[in-house]
């Protein structure tokens, strides 16, 4: 500015003066004032972080997307906790519910086991009861026979054949058979030999005798027969 702005102006030098101490500062200090700082612009022209003028920070949507995924990573596990949880509890209760039947179950076994031997030991004491039934008969007769030795001692032999032969077909019809010696060739699976005799007419080994009767019961051996046997003479002699 030259002399003849100064006097231009209103109350000339004075008023410039005033003008820059008003200004607050050198003529450098008016130079940055016209010119504007970064700061006055942005206080003039404003910001798009609000209505201060404060800059957005550039990482803040960043930040707001970390913490959902925190959020989300936080919830994922309570999720799954919660669904572990339920099936644990389905699985407890699966294996109550089998524990509860394996406990019926072997009640019932017991149960089983206990009737069923009770049901043995019935059969065995009582297996006999129908041979027993049989022979009522056989031992009523037996007893009038005796009852009537002294009347008619021909009707007691004859009464005694009859029981005999009335107690062959009750043990024939439970499954008791006689087995044939005599004649037979020696069979020790068969018979048993109390005695041995010589003889000129029968052949080595031939049962001569019977002394007492072998019995089967349904195919199986009780009792085997007691036999005289043939040691033929010829063999002797040589």
């Amino acid at each position: 500015m030259n002399v003849e702005d100064k006097e231009r102006l209103p109350g000339g030098e004075d008023a410039l003066q005033g003008g820059d101490r008003r200004s607050g500062g050198s003529p450098g200090d008016d130079d940055q004032t016209v010119a504007g700082t970064p700061q006055d612009s942005r206080e003039k022209t404003g910001t798009a972080g609000g209505p201060d003028g404060a800059v957005p920070d550039a990482t803040a949507g960043a930040d707001t997307a970390n913490a959902a995924g925190v959020v989300a990573e936080t919830e994922q596990p309570v999720t799954d906790a919660a669904e572990l949880e339920r099936k644990l509890a389905e699985q407890a209760a699966r294996a109550e519910d089998y524990y509860q039947r394996l406990v019926r179950l072997q009640a019932d076994f017991e149960n089983y086991r206990k009737r069923t031997q009770r049901e043995r030991e019935e059969f065995f004491k009582f297996a006999g009861e129908q041979v027993v039934t049989a022979l009522l008969p056989v031992l009523d007769n037996l007893e009038r026979a005796l009852a009537a030795k002294d009347q008619d001692p021909a009707g007691v032999v004859a009464g005694v054949e009859m029981i005999h032969r009335q107690l062959q077909d009750v043990l024939a019809k439970e499954g008791l058979s006689p087995l044939k010696a005599v004649g037979e060739q020696f069979d020790p699976a068969l018979h048993e030999a109390v005695m041995q005799e010589e003889s000129t007419t029968a052949c080595d080994n031939t049962v001569l005798e019977e002394f007492c009767r072998g019995y089967c019961f349904k195919d199986r051996l009780i009792r085997p027969a007691m036999v005289k046997v043939a040691r033929s003479a010829k063999k002797t002699g040589e």
